[in-house]
């Protein structure tokens, strides 16, 4: 068991949303079904969830941050969808499951790799569809 101070706990809380709503914006100036609320309020849960994680022991800290992955499923199942035969809302949901990972290591104080992750995310929805587009493109006058 990890006692955290409260000052701690808020520092997580605030980090958390901070960083969801940072990915959540991204989503929203693309107009994506989730945005920046919605990130925020998932990398907020599961860091929530994830700090309640360290007062168990270790079996039940497993079970909890794994049920966060299985909870972000349900809700990333929700943005997929079909419209003029194509996939939509893979990214989104993937981003999504993604803030969550990244609220759960905010949660148990992985901020190295919190900062990574998130750079990382945002390098990728913000800077590769360029490239997919490009790659497309390409294809198609072939």
């Amino acid at each position: 068991m990890i006692e955290l101070t409260t000052i701690e706990i808020i520092y997580r809380l605030i980090l958390a949303t901070i960083i969801g709503a940072v990915i959540g914006a991204e989503r929203s100036f693309f107009h994506k079904q989730a945005g920046l609320r919605t990130f925020a309020l998932v990398s907020l849960g599961a860091t929530l969830f994830s700090i309640i994680a360290l007062n168990f022991n270790l079996d039940s800290a497993s079970r909890i941050l794994a049920n966060i992955v299985i909870g972000i499923g349900f809700l990333g199942g929700g943005l997929i969808y079909f419209y003029q035969e194509k996939l939509q809302g893979v990214t989104t949901a993937a981003a999504l499951w993604v803030t969550a990972a990244i609220g759960a290591a905010i949660g148990q104080g992985y901020y190295l790799e919190v900062f990574a992750s998130s750079i990382l995310v945002l390098l990728i929805l913000s800077f590769l569809p360029f490239i997919e587009t490009r790659i497309t493109n390409d294809r198609s006058n072939n």
